[in-house]
């Protein structure tokens, strides 16, 4: 019996498989994405003077941004509860204070042709609303040679000065040496001891 030689199996290509990436870095890259998106809008908002006073505009941009935060912090928070565990709660809390703090800086920096007012501005008592939101007194005195209105960026903090939300504050009117009364209010819902500042103002 004629024996056939032997062959051997070409091995086929071979498969690396790619390591998945962690659902965390998934999830904060998809708040950044939202957090970039709240910035470019306000800003461009703020741009869009046609047709518009300058005062209107910024009043409209410093709204816009306002709920802007608001989505983007709901975003993260949904993010989170479809992330699940104890790792992806504490980064979805960073990335919605992330979020909200790039929105309350955007709504101060596109304001075109403000004036710092920071100096302006006094944070009173920190309270805690109803509906579990904290509430910063603000006091806004005009120092200024003309009326003015205000947008104002407000910090929460820990008693540690770790940033833990922002909104931003807007005033209208205030009269040459008058001073007006005005609430922000978080998006989250914060415990323990917090602090709030004033970070930046802007008058125009």
């Amino acid at each position: 019996m004629d024996r056939q030689p032997l062959t051997r199996a070409t091995p086929g290509p071979r498969v690396t498989a790619r390591p998945q990436e962690p659902l965390g870095n998934r999830h904060r890259r998809s708040v950044a994405g939202v957090s970039a998106a709240v910035v470019v809008g306000a800003v461009a908002l703020a741009g869009c003077s046609s047709g518009t006073s300058a005062s209107s505009a910024a009043s409209q941009a410093a709204s816009a941004v306002q709920k802007a935060a608001s989505a983007a912090v709901s975003a993260a928070s949904a993010l989170a509860s479809a992330a699940g565990g104890a790792g992806a709660a504490i980064a979805s809390a960073q990335a919605q204070a992330s979020a909200a703090v790039s929105a309350a800086s955007s709504a101060v920096a596109g304001i075109k042709g403000g004036l710092d007012a920071k100096g302006d501005v006094t944070v009173g008592a920190v309270t805690t609303g109803t509906d579990g939101k904290t509430l910063a007194q603000l006091t806004v005195t005009n120092h200024g040679q003309q009326s003015y209105r205000y947008v104002i960026q407000v910090n929460f903090t820990d008693e540690n000065g770790k940033l833990l939300d922002a909104t931003a504050v807007t005033v209208p009117d205030v009269a040459v040496g008058q001073s007006v009364q005005a609430t922000a209010r978080s998006n989250l819902s914060l415990s323990g001891t917090v602090k709030a500042e004033a970070a930046n103002a802007v008058r125009f």
